[in-house]
């Protein structure tokens, strides 16, 4: 049985991330997932196994330390990489296949002797010093880039590198006949929805300019709400906006199913990787249409399948447009691309490609 030390820069949680997501489909694998270390979580805590083949453990402290300390880096880093060996020799891993996730994850390199190295990079390190990324991509038997973007910033340090979008439990929310939720049954006229964290960075103008312009419509947000997000108190003061809080994984199918169309909102800060979410493999799971706001000079994804705007006035003229879509004219469409990503798919030929070089 194959053997892999996952360190994941984000926790194991209900809704799965994307290293949970490829990590607990290693077949035929034992698999032992490290996560960061947060207030109120004891690394002393013993292994939590979450599925039969993969077991969980809390990463010691790591406390902050400045980007150009390179020798008190190594040291916290040697810490970790102490924990995580006693751990894997509870286990009786003698010669496992490393798992990295975060640019810092490099000064693991030098403490422990991984038969092989995986570099899963699913999002734009460059705001850290490049030589992190650098030197540990340059390093990896193969790295899984999650964009054309990454792939394209990474393939100089490594020729040994594929495109590994992110993906969706497609099964989830391609199931026909789904239940509206009670908070939507009373909701009148067509539904536009959004799904995905309401923070300052969400630019909510595409929703305000819309919703002004369509009071018959509704507009319902799922999603936590933090911080003091620009626009925010002028939607809560909208009849026809409903701000309906955070759902459960498993509850977030049938409020997609509800919508007549499914909204992508922009992110105010620049995220240069071009990596899509999670929820745009769920919206296209349903064949439902989507508006999306594009950034400018945004290379468009999907553009036969996903109406792309360019200002709040064109997002409110794309909404128009997609009530009026024929169903049966792009729909199937949508879903093949949907399955296509499916998380079972993704890990598949994660797979292949580990098993090709003997990882």
């Amino acid at each position: 049985m194959k053997q892999y030390i996952v360190v994941s820069y984000t926790s194991w949680r209900t809704t799965p991330s994307r290293t949970q997501q490829l990590a607990a489909r290693l077949r035929d694998s034992e698999v032992l997932f490290f996560q960061p270390s947060r207030p109120g979580r004891s690394h002393k805590a013993p292994g939590r196994q979450v599925r039969p083949n993969v077991t969980v453990y809390n990463l010691p402290p790591l406390r902050a330390i400045p980007e150009n300390a390179g020798l008190l880096l190594r040291h916290a880093w040697k810490g970790q990489a102490a924990w995580i060996r006693r751990a894997a020799l509870r286990h009786g891993f003698r010669t496992p296949v490393l798992w990295t996730t975060h640019p810092q994850q490099v000064y693991l390199l030098d403490q422990l002797s991984p038969r092989g190295l995986v570099y899963d990079c699913d999002a734009d390190w460059s705001d850290l010093p490049p030589q992190w990324e650098g030197d540990l991509a340059a390093a990896a038997d193969v790295i899984f880039a999650a964009s054309p973007g990454l792939l394209d910033r990474l393939s100089p340090c490594n020729a040994n590198i594929a495109l590994v979008p992110n993906g969706v439990n497609y099964p989830m929310f391609s199931r026909p006949s789904l239940e509206v939720p009670a908070d939507l049954r009373d909701a009148a006229g067509p539904v536009l929805g959004w799904v995905g964290r309401i923070d300052p960075g969400l630019d909510l103008s595409p929703v305000e300019y819309a919703a002004l312009e369509h009071p018959e419509w509704t507009f319902a947000l799922v999603g936590r709400t933090s911080g003091d997000c620009p626009g925010l108190s002028r939607l809560e003061r909208l009849e026809n906006v409903r701000l309906l809080g955070w759902k459960a994984a498993v509850e977030v199918p049938d409020y997609v199913a509800r919508f007549d169309v499914c909204l992508d909102l922009p992110r105010r800060e620049a995220d240069f990787s071009g990596v899509l979410p999670r929820r745009i493999y769920e919206y296209l799971s349903t064949g439902k249409p989507i508006v999306t706001l594009l950034a400018p000079e945004q290379v468009e994804e999907f553009p036969d399948v996903i109406y792309g705007a360019h200002s709040p006035a064109e997002y409110c003229r794309l909404c128009e447009r997609a009530l009026d879509e024929d169903p049966a004219w792009v729909a199937p469409r949508r879903r093949n691309y949907g399955a296509a990503a499916a998380w079972s798919r993704r890990a598949k030929e994660v797979q292949r490609i580990l098993g090709a070089i003997g990882l």
